[in-house]
């Protein structure tokens, strides 16, 4: 009996098939993106002199590894932190120099001088959860808008939140020179300087 061959498979066209479902999954597919927090670095100072900060300037946060707050060394509640942030900021306890004329705080002597030499420092430990530190950056995040927004409603009768959502509209009529002024005033009255200290 002769042997019958097998009939051969035309594969000439599945290059093309590869080729249409590679395109396929590249257009269907959606790539995610990391996104983190918007930080803006403070720019780079020539000047090389130690700088001395007052440890009454210092409002010290630590998140353990049990996801708990530690304000200035007290177990604190994260809903409580924005106002804690609020009256350390604000404060005023400065006299001479570094007195604060429009801080509304209790001008305690052992507390903040003035909202310019006030700091905010931010420890965390490696087992804290991410979803914790982020909630105490949006707190004391929070603080510093808080506190502008206060300033900007005093001084020009809107909001500070307004005022940039204002300078970044292209259809805003207004002048964007004296705006620009007005934002970087609030922003050297109120400067938010938060320091993040590094894990060990």
């Amino acid at each position: 009996m002769a042997k019958r061959s097998a009939p051969e498979v035309n594969a000439g066209s599945m290059a093309d098939i590869a080729f249409l479902l590679l395109i396929f999954f590249l257009v269907t597919t959606t790539i995610e993106t990391d996104t983190g927090l918007s930080r803006k670095l403070p720019p780079i100072e020539e000047n090389e002199e130690d700088v001395i900060i007052k440890q009454k300037n210092i409002f010290t946060v630590l998140i353990n590894g049990k996801d708990q707050l530690l304000v200035e060394d007290e177990l604190m509640e994260l809903k409580n932190l924005r106002k804690a942030a609020i009256e350390f900021l604000d404060n005023g306890g400065g006299t001479g120099e570094d007195a604060c004329s429009y801080c509304k705080g209790k001008k305690s002597p052992t507390s903040s001088d003035n909202p310019d030499k006030a700091i905010i420092s931010l420890k965390n430990e490696r087992e804290t959860t991410y979803s914790t530190y982020i909630s105490v950056q949006n707190e004391l995040v929070a603080a510093y808008n808080e506190l502008r927004d206060r300033r900007a409603q005093e001084l020009y009768g809107i909001t500070f939140k307004e005022m940039e959502a204002n300078y970044d509209n292209v259809n805003w009529v207004g002048n964007k020179t004296k705006l620009k002024e007005q934002i970087e005033k609030i922003k050297l009255e109120y400067p938010q300087k938060l320091s993040e200290v590094q894990q060990k």
